[in-house]
């Protein structure tokens, strides 16, 4: 069996609206306060029923607004003919400002239109028929009760959509505001990581492998060494991290500027980094074929140039067999510079200090921020298989970001 129809429950506004209309409607009756005589000897009494049928169309001024109009249309006309109440006529204007105001956006441009086109026909049509001035008042009449309610729904109407899309802009610029901020912080906290992973791991990978090679020999001198080592790289570590802290705290009043490291400190970087190997029985070669005399680099690519070299040097630390790590730069005219680190691939039994795995992810962000390529894996050639990281730099900045 198919289901009635369900109506929609009206406002609790409607439902007031329309019963002070009907209760408002009674007692001018009562008093028989009617606003003209009845037309063509129509009973009077059936003023009460265009009443009651415009307050009930009342309560679907919101929820089916275009009914309610035509229904209000019918009522009032049958209201006028049997002498008319005032009441009638105010609740019909009413219907006709909710009929712009509720109905869809088309309706809602036609209505006006339609009640220019009526008060022009209530202007003309009685204008030519009685051919009396006067008659021009039924259209002055006309204009008051649909013109004006349709003009006010109209005004109300564009200013709350203007409303609305003032609100759903300032929405979408807080939404992206947010967006911009937690894409911020994510920015910032891998900056953070790659900052403390880059300057701190190379340290704390040498101490933990110079400890093991300190618990396990029995030669007193090769245990100075060890310890040695380890309380340079303790102290520059230590060093680091205050200064990394101290930028994070409070950048603004930090009292000396934050160096930038340079490929003109990769001397200082070899030089610790082949007094961490030598146990290891790795040698550190640099090759620097750039040319001399060229221009200097931008600063983001001298920094991820060091940076590689730096992350790959503790790879090779800690995970590379005994042999010769090669480290290449080269940069040729319109091109971009590139760094190479080979180290020997061999079998392990495991890597000789634990790491995170984050080194060769921070090594591809500040490759990608910059345009760049970095390949990383092992390559076999006739010398046999080796690790080899190869990094192409671009030093334009037109798809480059700053690099942190």
């Amino acid at each position: 069996m198919p289901s009635r129809p369900h109506l929609p429950r009206p406002h609790q506004h409607d439902v007031l609206i329309g019963l002070g209309g009907l209760l408002g409607g009674l007692l001018m009756w009562a008093l028989e306060l009617h606003n003209n005589p009845s037309f063509f000897h129509v009973p009077r009494f059936l003023g009460l029923i265009a009443l009651g049928v415009i307050s009930a169309a009342e309560l679907l001024r919101r929820s089916k607004p275009l009914v309610a109009l035509g229904v209000g249309t019918a009522a009032l006309s049958l209201d006028i003919i049997s002498g008319g109440l005032a009441v009638t006529v105010l609740m019909y204007t009413d219907l006709v400002y909710a009929a712009v105001m509720y109905s869809g956006a088309a309706a809602a441009q036609r209505i006006p239109r339609l009640c220019w086109l009526a008060t022009g026909l209530a202007t003309v049509v009685p204008l030519a028929v009685l051919n009396d001035v006067r008659a021009l008042l039924a259209g002055a009449f006309v204009g008051l009760i649909v013109v004006v309610p349709a003009w006010t729904g109209t005004v109300v109407r564009n200013h709350r959509e203007e409303a609305q899309a003032a609100r759903l802009e300032a929405e979408r610029i807080a939404l992206l505001a947010e967006l911009d901020r937690r894409e911020a912080v994510a920015s910032e906290r891998s900056r953070m990581a790659r900052e403390l992973h880059d300057m701190v791991a190379n340290h704390l990978s040498a101490i933990a492998i110079h400890s093991s090679a300190a618990l396990s020999l029995k030669d007193p001198a090769a245990t100075d060494e060890a310890l040695g080592v380890i309380r340079e790289n303790s102290v520059r570590g230590l060093t680091e991290m205050r200064r990394l802290i101290g930028l994070l705290r409070d950048p603004g009043e930090t009292s000396e500027p934050a160096a930038t490291s340079t490929l003109d400190a990769l001397d200082t970087l070899l030089e610790q980094a082949r007094a961490n190997g030598r146990p290891s029985g790795q040698d550190i070669v640099l090759a620097d074929e750039r040319p001399a005399g060229a221009a200097p680099l931008p600063a983001p690519v001298e920094l991820a140039a060091y940076r590689i070299v730096q992350e790959s040097l503790t790879n090779a630390l800690k995970h590379a067999a005994p042999g010769r790590v090669d480290i290449t730069l080269a940069h040729h005219a319109d091109g971009p510079l590139e760094v190479r680190v080979i180290s020997p691939y061999g079998d392990r039994d495991g890597p000789r200090a634990p790491g995170s795995g984050t080194g060769l992810i921070g090594m591809r962000e500040r490759v990608n921020l910059l345009g760049g390529t970095l390949d990383a894996g092992p390559v076999t050639g006739p010398g046999g298989t080796v690790w080899r990281v190869r990094a192409a730099l671009p030093l334009g900045d037109e798809n480059a970001q700053t690099v942190p």
